[in-house]
This record gives C-alpha cells, structure tokens and sequence, in this order.
C-alpha cells in the first residue's frame, strides 16, 4: 500500500515526486546503481540520457528479482555529477514512474569511473 501525503499548505511539487509517501509491508533497499552493462559489466558511459536509461533498467531488473516493480517504490535518491543534467534525467526517469510517483532527493557529486548518474531506492512491497 502506498499512499501520498500531501495537505493543505505543503509547498508545490518542483518536480516528478511526492512530497512523502505512506507504505505498509515488506521492505526492499535497493543499492546504487549506475549505467553498468549487465552484459559485459563495465560501465557503458554516454550521455545523460543513455545513462540513466541503462541506470533505471538496472534498478528495474533488481526489483522484479524481488517481485516488485516501480509502483512499489516509495523512495528515490539520485546522484548526478551536472546539475545542467537534472531536466534530461526527469524526462527519462517519468517514463518508469506510476502514480503517486515516489519521494525523492537529488544530489549534485562525484561520481566514481566517470558515470554521469547513480539511483538507488527503497520499495514497500504489499
């Protein structure tokens, strides 16, 4: 169960999440993730867009190894080396969100091997 809470008051939303989510149930912590070829294991580096596709493909494969999928996540953190990146990451990352889409925190840092976006993530799973 997830459930959004946002009252009367709460500042407006600036992006694609929820100011806090509710959630009952077993919980899964999904590590960073980055543009890691599952294929060949390194990381296949590109831009924003192509890294944080490969990135939440990731994140994707490890929560249906769990039974879960996006509508069970509750929490997002990403990590981007460019602030000038963080509109082209929202329009590929809206493309994996269902409604409500999931709290999340956004942090401009180094990353390590020269990856461009990291995500991890935490998901309730009825």
């Amino acid at each position: 169960m997830r459930q959004q809470i946002d009252p009367p008051g709460t500042p407006p939303l600036i992006g694609p999440f929820s100011p806090a989510i509710l959630a009952q149930g077993r919980t899964l912590y999904v590590s960073g993730q980055g543009p890691q070829d599952p294929v060949t294991k390194g990381f296949r580096l590109g831009n924003i867009e192509e890294e944080t596709r490969l990135t939440l493909d990731n994140v994707t494969r490890l929560l249906h190894g769990a039974g879960a999928d996006w509508s069970h996540v509750v929490k997002v953190g990403v990590y981007l080396t460019r602030m000038e990146d963080f509109a082209a990451f929202n329009r590929v990352y809206s493309e994996y969100l269902v409604t409500p889409s999931p709290a999340r925190t956004t942090i401009i840092c180094s990353l390590l091997a020269g990856i461009s976006v990291e995500v991890d993530c935490i998901a309730v799973i009825d």
